[in-house]
């Protein structure tokens, strides 16, 4: 009888599991890397795998999130250049893209004015004391927070438009287009390959979200959000399905990144609070890398159940033959080694993949 026990022994050992399904996992974040996709931990893999719905902000994932002046209207009765010059300065210590676009356009040297104050207003923009002068730059928000009267036609133009005032008079404003990444519509309908929804959730104003929506094909959309307001857009489309990832770059997206089951940061121009936050970091602010990493992710969830179900089948297998006395210990040796050296060739197999 010490035979037929210690064949049984020898099938029942694990090891094809205990080592083949951590490498499977291994083999993924791998292949991930080699694609410029980093992934925190093999439980995302898993998650991604499980999406259903992908959530993305539009400046810096949607777009490229480099600004360029378009188009500049000041009331005619005030000196277009001096109130250009209170932007620059109101803007100069800011790291935000549309603050960059201004100094470009404005450059670098400009008269010194005195800067008593300046205050920056989440989700609205900058209020800011300078020559004396009482500077407000930022969406129609701010002005209808000051209680500051202005053309509502602003409010449709497609693109990113500042609305200034001084000393609590519309003064004009400035718009700044940023342009749809070229490789955005192609990864979207890749997404809608796998069945997987999309929705935008942007803080610009819904006149732009709406044309970057429609020109990538995606019907849910929502501007005009405060930080507070994506939160909340965000959990009541979390509460709509099973599994969700946000995908998004600006340190407003660190809670929704938070929140997601999948949390994506574009690692390019990403800021660092959204890149701590996230789950997955796609390196080069590729939006085609969203549905590759969920193709990685299946993948390798195929793979690893692959390694289970062969390690189960040739195990139980073997072991009714060694019940009925027909395997012997080479037999056994094969069901625990062999299937182990199997499995391991299975899970290093997705590093040759191309995705």
């Amino acid at each position: 009888m010490a035979v037929p026990r210690l064949i049984f022994l020898v099938i029942s050992c694990p090891c094809a599991l205990v080592i083949s399904i951590p490498l499977g996992y291994f083999g993924g974040i791998g292949a991930a890397s080699k694609n410029g996709i980093l992934f925190k931990g093999s439980n995302y893999l898993d998650s991604l795998a499980n999406i259903r719905h992908v959530v993305l902000d539009k400046t810096g994932t949607l777009t490229q999130g480099v600004f360029s002046i378009q188009d500049i209207q000041i009331k005619k009765e005030l000196d277009k250049e001096y109130i250009l010059h209170l932007v620059n300065m109101a803007e100069s210590n800011s790291t935000h893209p549309i603050a960059t676009a201004i100094r470009e356009y404005v450059g670098q040297e400009a008269p010194s004015y005195s800067v008593t104050h300046i205050e920056e207003i989440a989700g609205h923009g900058l209020r800011a004391l300078i020559d004396g002068r009482q500077l407000l730059v930022g969406n129609t928000k701010l002005l209808d927070k000051f209680g500051i009267s202005y053309d509502t036609e602003i409010k449709d133009i497609v693109y990113t438009t500042m609305a200034i005032a001084v000393d609590n008079e519309y003064a004009g404003y400035i718009t700044i287009a940023d342009q749809i990444k070229p490789e955005a519509k192609e990864a979207i309908q890749a997404l809608k390959s796998h069945h997987i929804d999309c929705t935008v959730l942007s803080g610009d104003k819904n006149a732009i979200v709406r044309h970057v929506a429609e020109s990538l094909g995606i019907t849910n959309y929502f501007g005009d959000l405060l930080p507070e307001d994506k939160v909340t857009k965000f959990k009541a489309i979390k509460q709509s399905t099973t599994s969700v990832a946000f995908v998004g770059d600006g340190f407003n997206d660190a809670p929704v990144l938070a929140l997601s089951d999948v949390g994506i940061a574009m690692g390019g121009l990403g800021s660092d609070a959204s890149i701590e936050t996230a789950d997955v970091v796609i390196q080069d602010d590729n939006i085609a890398k969203i549905p590759m990493a969920i193709k990685i992710g299946r993948e390798t969830k195929k793979i690893v159940w692959q390694n289970i179900t062969l390690a189960f089948i040739v195990k139980g297998a073997v072991l009714l033959l060694g019940a009925g006395g027909i395997a012997t210990m080479w037999e056994a040796v094969f069901a625990d080694v062999g299937v182990s050296l199997l499995a391991i060739l299975n899970a290093i197999r997705i590093q040759r993949k191309v995705f």
